[in-house]
């Protein structure tokens, strides 16, 4: 029962590491940290995620009063083959909020797309289609990612591409996107996030251009850099797909740079309506 509890409103005091055996030297997350670990009750294993509370406070500061939901509460209303299971999330007996998930074997997209190695022209299309359909999975629950990028997928030894970290989500409402939240990863953060404009899921549908455009190219659409200024070079207009791959299906190029438009209303309305332009794509 404590367990049932834990999972759905994230009370129970969970002492983790009575309970969890680790099994993996931690991975540091920009406000948290991740270990591998054995379930020493069931004997399964799993991903936990220890939250930083002097780093998530603050962040989770700017929605006071909107009734914001933990990123325990939103992972648990996100599920597909796309998207990373959440199991249960809660507290521990030290304070630290934690989330327990499926653990990903695999490889983080990122790392094999900066191995340089393309991808052979069925598989480009099949990741990019499983990205989209993780990022409409987001969006069909009412949230908005506001972190898709190479780094938050892995790749799966099944050949699964699953998006995961949940930790900058916020339900897709304006209060939520308001102008002066620049968060993101800025290789691919829309332009009206680096311009503090008001913002909506288009921000996720122009930072999974980036990342399909990656998947099919290795390149990116603009020179890389590491802060919001680089990211300011969003509003010229992108090095066409076709620049980097002469044979991609023309469905395929006109839906991805549709997908990197400066302006919102010019990207697909829906990671929906993407999906339908490139349902027909083949190799």
């Amino acid at each position: 029962m404590g367990r049932f509890f834990a999972k759905l409103f994230g009370s129970d005091r969970v002492d983790l590491w009575r309970r969890f055996e680790r099994l993996q030297e931690s991975t540091s997350g920009t406000m948290s940290t991740f270990y591998k670990v054995r379930d020493t009750q069931t004997g399964d294993v799993a991903g936990l995620k220890l939250i930083d509370r002097r780093k998530q406070d603050p962040v989770e500061a700017r929605y006071k009063g909107l009734g914001k939901p933990s990123e325990g509460e939103i992972g648990l209303a996100i599920s597909s083959a796309n998207t990373v299971r959440t199991l249960e999330f809660g507290v521990s007996t030290g304070d630290e909020p934690f989330i327990l998930t499926e653990f990903l074997e695999g490889r983080v997209l990122h790392t094999l797309i900066a191995a340089g190695k393309p991808f052979a022209p069925p598989r480009r299309i099949e990741l990019v289609r499983q990205a989209a359909t993780a990022v409409n999975v987001v969006h069909a629950a009412g949230f908005v990612h506001r972190d898709i990028c190479p780094r938050n997928f892995m790749v799966t030894p099944d050949k699964r591409l699953v998006l995961f970290d949940f930790g900058l989500t916020v339900p897709d409402r304006p209060a939520f996107l308001q102008p002066g939240n620049r968060v993101g990863t800025p290789n691919y953060m829309a332009p009206e996030v680096v311009r503090r404009k008001q913002a909506d899921k288009r921000l996720d549908v122009f930072s999974f251009g980036v990342t399909a455009y990656e998947i099919c190219t290795l390149h990116s659409p603009w020179p890389r850099g590491t802060s919001a200024q680089a990211a300011l070079a969003h509003d010229s207009p992108p090095v066409d797909i076709r620049s980097h791959w002469p044979e991609i299906p023309p469905e395929l190029a006109d839906a991805i740079m549709a997908c990197l438009a400066a302006a919102p209303t010019k990207r697909p309305l829906t990671m929906d309506v993407f999906l339908r332009a490139v349902a027909g794509v083949q190799a």
